[in-house]
């Protein structure tokens, strides 16, 4: 695994380290030990996978609060996806910011967001499909979100929505 940081501070962007041969290629999809080498005590508590049927579909944006602030690493498994975190952390110095990664089954490369980070994706190809390793239990009382075209963060969704929730289309502005 290829760990490089994200724009966002104790965000990374990981890329698989392929052993091929003529039969295909070897990967670790994920490594404790090597979360750990980066400074990175992540916990699996849940593995989620979500399938979504249409290109331009949203999912988010999502976040846990404390005491359930939920560290994420998130890979796209099938199709292709705009994934966006945002730093919700009022101490830290990329507070409310976003950065954005086109995640496809092809590129393999995923992100790990720590806890309190909002996250979100849009699918860019039908039949896309996402998984997560999760590093809280879901807490519904813990549950917040960010509308998707908060005009306070700006995020630039690369194609034009096609579905999104009710509960996705109706969180606070900031």
């Amino acid at each position: 695994m290829k760990f490089e940081p994200a724009p966002l501070k104790d965000a990374w962007i990981i890329r698989e380290d392929p052993i091929g041969d003529d039969r295909g290629y070897f990967a670790r999809a994920f490594c404790k030990k090597e979360f750990a080498n980066h400074g990175i005590d992540f916990n699996v508590a849940q593995i989620n996978t979500c399938f979504n049927m249409s290109a331009g579909t949203i999912r988010g944006l999502h976040y846990q609060s404390d005491p359930a602030a939920e560290p994420k690493f998130v890979r796209c498994i099938r199709g292709a996806m705009w994934d966006v975190m945002v730093d919700m952390r009022p101490e830290s110095s990329t507070y409310l910011q976003y950065f954005g990664i086109e995640l496809t089954e092809d590129n393999q490369t995923m992100v790990y967001l720590p806890g309190n980070f909002a996250h979100g994706f849009q699918t860019l190809k039908p039949e896309t499909q996402a998984y997560y390793l999760v590093g809280e239990y879901y807490t519904p009382q813990c549950e917040n979100g960010i509308r998707h075209n908060d005009p306070a963060l700006g995020i630039e969704w690369p194609v034009e929505v096609s579905e999104i929730s009710d509960k996705d289309k109706s969180w606070s502005l900031l």
